[in-house]
């Protein structure tokens, strides 16, 4: 009987929707919520057990089944699940895969299964309001500290803002929601629920980093960031669809890491810098959580004379690691290195990806501006 009930279950599987983890889309799926009627990974099982008077998992595998169980499964599935517990999900919601961190993860299945979010509108005002205020812990620029501030989010005015005194009449900082990227840098910030808050000013990237002790007001946070790109968007692109912009809402780096650099002369020694690749903007730090970075390179598409290429020019001196990477641009070469082979296999696919995509209209003028700075 054991064996009857396993080999159903394995069969249940193999339905359309079953195959990949109900919450985070990782193939192969071998858990279960016997209470939702759901499958998921071994990864999403754990949040699971957190929220033990919603969900209760088991082992499809491992663990014993009763018939019932098994006909509950039957019954159900990922696909059911989803037009139920995902019934009202905003389009600008971020909906997180199995390479998300963890608190992404967690908040997700949380909203949809502990608090329902998304099959109750009124639950969604945290961060579909338009406005937001609150106290986030912000990195200090130059001593490194993190010190409570207000943060303000107004749709109306297009803009986050943050003050360093509660009562401040002034904003210390005003970020246009036309330029602003927000992306979970847990490892990075050194706290679970580290956010990475990026916006362009005078054209160049400046960086915030800001957590919150509670990870559901960090993911509203999130949300509510997307959620004013993705209207400032519609009104900017009338004509386009969710499937457009939702794309364009926030991003996550291509690349980021360690390499080392020498400058335009490359008649200097290499000296290790922290870079991160931002869609077509290749930025180098001194240090990972710098508040803005020493330099910015563009990388355009091959069409407008841009090329990666393994190695250095045979004539290059000054450097500790082996492992080179040449950008050619219209301008000049770029000359990089990395401490191992599989990075600088990395950073050469992350180059080349975007190398290889076309330059939209808008990036023309982005490349302008960069051939153009002092």
């Amino acid at each position: 009987m054991a064996g009857e009930r396993r080999r159903a279950l394995l069969e249940l599987l193999t339905r359309p929707g079953n195959a990949r983890c109900a919450d985070c889309g990782a193939p192969d799926p071998d858990w279960a919520s016997y209470t939702l009627g759901v499958f998921i990974c071994l990864s999403c099982s754990g949040i699971h057990r957190n929220i033990p008077q919603v969900s209760k998992v088991k082992s499809v595998r491992l663990d014993a089944w009763d018939e019932a169980q098994v006909e509950f499964m039957a019954s159900h599935g990922n696909e059911a699940a989803r037009t139920t517990f995902e019934s009202k999900v905003p389009p600008f919601y971020y909906r997180p895969t199995f390479s998300d961190c963890q608190l992404l993860r967690e908040q997700w299945i949380r909203a949809k299964y502990e608090r329902q979010e998304f099959l109750h509108v009124e639950k969604q005002e945290p961060y579909s309001a338009g406005y937001r205020e609150g106290l986030l812990w912000k990195r200090g620029r130059d001593n490194g500290q993190f010190l409570s501030r207000k943060f303000v989010l107004t749709e109306r005015e297009g803009a986050l803002k943050y003050f360093n005194k509660n009562d401040a009449k002034e904003p210390k900082a005003v970020m246009k929601i036309e330029h602003l990227n927000a992306t979970f840098q847990p490892a990075k910030i050194g706290h679970p629920h580290g956010l990475q808050v990026t916006y362009l000013k005078d054209n160049s990237t400046r960086n915030i980093f800001i957590y919150h002790e509670d990870g559901k007001e960090i993911v509203d946070w999130f949300n509510a960031l997307r959620a004013a790109r993705f209207h400032y968007l519609q009104v900017a692109f009338p004509g386009a669809s969710d499937a457009d912009l939702v794309p364009k809402l926030s991003r996550n780096y291509l690349k980021e890491g360690y390499m080392e650099k020498t400058g335009p002369k490359q008649t200097e020694g290499f000296r290790k810098r922290w870079f991160t690749m931002d869609d077509r903007r290749l930025m180098y730090f001194k240090d990972p959580l710098d508040a803005f970075a020493r330099g910015e390179v563009f990388i355009g598409s091959k069409e407008s004379g841009y090329t990666v290429l393994e190695g250095l020019p045979p004539s290059t001196q000054g450097h500790h690691w082996l492992h080179g990477i040449t950008i050619v641009t219209p301008d000049r070469k770029f000359l990089f290195t990395c401490e191992t082979e599989a990075d600088q296999r990395e950073w050469i696919a992350a180059f080349q990806k975007v190398v290889d995509r076309p330059m939209l209209p808008q990036e023309y003028a982005v490349e302008a501006h960069f051939k153009h700075k002092p």
